[in-house]
């Protein structure tokens, strides 16, 4: 017995090498962790079980017969985060460059089964070259279980994806159908074929950085969430992330012990919105003042920045936050905006997490750009998402909110349950300078000073129509309320619609307009 435990033991550091020190040197060199680093910064001490630790690849697989490493590129099991279950992959770049073969690939697909079977997250620290060319289609169909199982686990079970080295290839797609990407700034990057083949191709002479860093991403092509300062960094936000998320879609979000006082109110909110319409203020600072002292937690908040998403608490409970940026293009809606907001209101709608909406929407950015990119189609994805979410959805107007904007931003006609508007709301079919160019179009050619009539015709048009009084007494609205009093009336609603239960059509799924 003792000389099959010292085999054991052996074996299992064997395992624990990976490609061996030198490599793990490299990979240090880089600033970057080895897989089983980086799974032992995230989960919570000694609660990780290791699958398949001494698997390796068939020997007969084209010129891999000289080396076989126990393991096969990748680190998989499941442990703990706050205390809670989580399934984690970690890609490991010292062996084979963390290419996927076919062993790596049933890993991988192990663990994404039991996460569904349990109900638990799975988390992928992504670190990998691609397919193993050696290995051939058996890597291709590998890939594809992967995708396959990626569909069968949205919305059923939080799948959250880190970068944290170069992918390519098939390692691009798999964390493209998660819920969330983290990246880390000048070591991770993404693309399906690198600057080498870019070149050859098309001429293009780029970076690495600048063909799929974490900023190109997370800035530009809204591929990634969140760009990271380290690999540590992002592992900490994932973990903040999941505090938010409940295990599965059957599950209500963890409320946490409250600390901030249910009917606190902050005088800042009365003066917050500036007298001047034209004028912009912050509206993460209306966020962070309504919802938990500290708790909001911004996603994607370099991407289609007229449009801010994240998570926050309300008494202890978790909830998504969706709303218009008064500070970036007067906070309209563009296609960008459009698919930013539309991803995250599905996601907690998928995950029973209450949506609140703050609303300050002049309508929707013109131009032939945003025309010519789709946004009839682009900005239907929003009003679908509402329209179609069963959770809990609040909703107040702090300023403008005019025309079909208006109906988007999760309006009561859409099936948002409760709305309000604060006494600076003005909703209307279009904005006052709009309405009086077109209601007085004679007056004003006739006027001898049409520019002093329009102002006068504005300021006019703004007090009678431009209200939320008009809204209120249609019942589009059910209250007109102080600033001051929208922390405390937020979280009474949300408590009243814990139990909401909402019949919808049976259907196989809806055809939301990609």
């Amino acid at each position: 017995m003792e000389d099959r435990i010292e085999e054991l033991e052996r074996l299992r550091a064997e395992a624990r090498q990976g490609g061996g020190e030198e490599r793990i040197e490299r990979q240090h060199e880089k600033g970057k962790l080895t897989a089983r680093e980086r799974i032992e910064y995230f989960l919570d001490d000694d609660t990780f079980t290791e699958f398949d630790q001494l698997r390796t690849h068939d020997e007969t697989n084209f010129g891999m017969d000289a080396k076989q490493v126990k393991g096969d590129g990748v680190v998989t099991g499941y442990g703990e985060v706050d205390g809670r279950n989580v399934f984690v992959f970690a890609h490991d770049f010292t062996v084979f460059g963390g290419s996927l073969g076919e062993v790596f690939a049933e890993k991988v697909c192990k663990v994404m089964d039991m996460a569904m079977e349990v109900g638990a997250p799975v988390i992928g620290l992504n670190d990998s070259a691609g397919a193993r060319i050696q290995e051939g289609v058996k890597s291709l169909a590998g890939y594809t279980e992967i995708f396959r199982r990626n569909q069968q686990a949205s919305g059923v079970i939080p799948q959250i994806s880190a970068t944290m080295g170069p992918c390519a290839g098939g390692a691009v797609y798999s964390p493209a159908i998660t819920d969330f990407i983290f990246m880390v700034k000048d070591t991770s990057h993404m693309y399906i074929t690198g600057p080498g083949v870019t070149k050859t191709v098309t001429g293009e002479d780029v970076t690495h950085e600048e063909l799929g860093g974490a900023m190109t991403h997370a800035g530009e092509t809204g591929v990634a969430q969140f760009a990271c300062e380290s690999e540590e960094d992002a592992l900490d936000k994932i973990r903040r992330l999941l505090s938010y998320l409940p295990q599965n879609n059957v599950e209500d979000p963890p409320r946490v012990e409250p600390w901030d006082d249910p009917e606190r109110r902050d005088d800042a909110l009365e003066s917050i919105v500036p007298d001047n319409p034209q004028k912009p203020y912050d509206m993460t600072d209306v966020i962070a003042t309504t919802v938990d002292e500290g708790s909001f937690f911004e996603v994607a908040e370099n991407y289609a920045k007229n449009l801010v998403v994240g998570f926050g608490r309300l008494d202890g409970r978790s909830v998504g936050l969706v709303a218009n940026q008064p500070r970036v293009n007067a906070g309209t809606l563009t296609v960008d905006a459009s698919m930013k907001g539309s991803r995250f209101v599905r996601f907690c709608d998928s995950f029973n997490i209450p949506i609140v909406t703050f609303v300050d929407v002049p309508g929707y950015m013109p131009g032939t750009d945003q025309e010519h990119r789709g946004i009839i189609r682009h900005g239907a994805k929003l009003l679908y998402a509402f329209s179609e979410a069963t959770v809990p959805l609040l909703t107040v107007i702090t300023r403008k909110a005019y025309g079909g904007a208006y109906c988007v931003m999760a309006s009561k006609n859409l099936g948002a349950d409760v709305n309000y508007a604060w006494p600076t709301a003005e909703i209307a079919v279009m904005g006052p300078k709009g309405a009086v160019n077109i209601l007085y179009r004679d007056e004003l050619a006739e006027a001898d000073d049409p520019d002093a009539l329009r102002e006068e015709l504005i300021e006019e048009y703004r007090e009678e129509f431009a209200n939320p009084y008009t809204a209120t007494d249609k019942g589009f609205l059910d209250d007109v309320i102080r600033p001051t009093e929208t922390r405390p009336r937020l979280i009474r609603d949300l408590e009243m619609l814990q139990s909401k239960r909402e019949d919808t059509p049976d259907k196989k799924h809806g055809n939301i307009p990609l």
